[in-house]
């Protein structure tokens, strides 16, 4: 079995492109009031909110148990929608990956949009599963937001 892996989730959104991308890179904050059953805070702790080399913290609940993961905003790509955040510690990586990267994408589908998140990852050992249920969890809060409408 593998210790490094890529999983990849897409969701239809009805959003543009450009209001999702600025929603996940410059107001996260802004989600606790949208979903706050499964976000509760996105601190900033280092940096400009959205720029490249920010450090933020999010608390949300994930499976039912209330976390904490702290992330970089290792690059954002503003033409093709992308941003790549780089986890470095938290209750989605400590004791299972030594390496977790989660990258936002938006891309057209037709008249929709299609929201791809990837995870890029080295898990520590061969007992550590593959993180299906975090993606879930994303695909599932994509839908959330979506269906607020985020561009209102």
């Amino acid at each position: 079995m593998a210790l490094s892996g890529k999983l990849i989730g897409y969701v239809e959104i009805s959003n543009n492109a450009d209001v999702f991308h600025d929603f996940f890179r410059r107001k996260p904050h802004e989600m606790a009031a949208i979903v706050p059953d499964k976000i509760h805070d996105c601190e900033l702790h280092e940096g400009e909110r959205g720029a490249v080399g920010s450090v933020i913290c999010w608390q949300y609940t994930h499976d039912g148990k209330k976390k904490a993961t702290k992330e970089i905003i290792e690059s954002v790509n503003e033409e093709n929608h992308t941003i790549v955040f780089n986890v470095i510690e938290g209750d989605l990586i400590d004791g299972l990956y030594k390496s977790f990267k989660i990258i936002w994408h938006v891309e057209p589908k037709g008249h929709e949009q299609l929201a791809i998140w990837t995870f890029e990852f080295e898990k520590l050992d061969t007992s550590v599963p593959y993180p299906t249920s975090f993606m879930d969890y994303l695909c599932n809060l994509v839908k959330d937001l979506d269906g607020h409408k985020t561009n209102k």
